[in-house]
């Protein structure tokens, strides 16, 4: 017998279907992991590739090449930046099997979609992050004969990656909560086992303030555990100097005595 209280209601639902929402919270926060990792990882990809350096001196051909590789990078990124991703999820999800004769599994569609368009967004962030670089950094890398790879992957990207890291947290939050628009594939996640339970006793209100609180849980762990990862990268804010030239001090920070005044 459903108990005619709110907080009645709620033990209720958590005590017939609790194992259910975890289990639909643990699906939200694999799409949201999986798919921020990936989508970082094409970020990234096509983040370097939006900058590579074109010169006045480079032939024809390597401009021409450029220039195009550009122009997709950018196609994709204003498309899956432009479209909701519930369009993207229907769109690939049921399109690829109406065009291309692709049977998707719906796990694989729900990482597919969650990654190219957190890959898109997070394109953009790269970019700016390697642009906020200073240039006078990538001269000096040249200047003792690193090539573009080495000054990206030894200079550049070390600096832009701390620079970004709020903005790929920001990403995995955003996944966590945009999760919910994949129950339109039959992903059975939080918002879609919410929304089974709620049906069920019509108990909308109970059951999705039950949702709520567990959105607002595990969003909140993982901006904390981010918020440490950040401060860990940041460092340490005193250094101890270190060197093997036997005519300087080895360690610690020194300050050289004053000169005695002059009689």
């Amino acid at each position: 017998m459903l108990p005619e209280t709110f907080w009645g209601r709620i033990q209720y639902l958590l005590q017939q279907y609790g194992s259910s929402f975890l289990s639909g919270a643990g699906n939200t926060m694999i799409i949201a992991i999986v798919g921020t990792f990936l989508g970082c990882l094409i970020g990234f990809i096509v983040g370097i590739l939006q900058t590579i350096p074109v010169d006045k001196r480079d032939s024809a051909v390597k401009k021409t090449l450029v220039g195009f590789l550009k122009f997709i990078m950018a196609c994709y990124v204003e498309f899956f930046r432009g479209t909701p991703m519930m369009v993207q999820a229907m769109f690939i999800y049921y399109g690829s099997a109406y065009l291309f004769n692709i049977n998707m599994s719906m796990w694989f569609a729900a990482f597919f979609v969650v990654s190219i368009n957190t890959g898109a967004y997070m394109a953009e962030t790269v970019r700016g992050g390697i642009l906020s670089v200073d240039e006078g950094q990538t001269e000096a890398a040249k200047a003792i004969g690193m090539t573009h790879v080495q000054t990206m992957m030894n200079v550049i990207l070390p600096q832009a990656l701390r620079n970004i890291m709020p903005q790929i947290g920001n990403n995995l939050i955003i996944n966590i909560k945009d999760t919910c628009v994949l129950s339109i594939i039959g992903i059975v996640e939080l918002f879609y086992t919410t929304k089974g339970v709620a049906g069920a006793y019509y108990t909308y209100f109970e059951s999705f303030t039950i949702a709520m609180v567990m959105y607002f849980i595990l969003t909140f762990v993982c901006s904390r555990l981010l918020r440490l990862l950040e401060h860990k990268m940041e460092g340490p804010q005193n250094y101890d100097l270190a060197t093997t030239d036997t005519l300087a001090h080895t360690s610690g920070l020194y300050s050289y005595p004053k000169k005695k005044e002059e009689k």
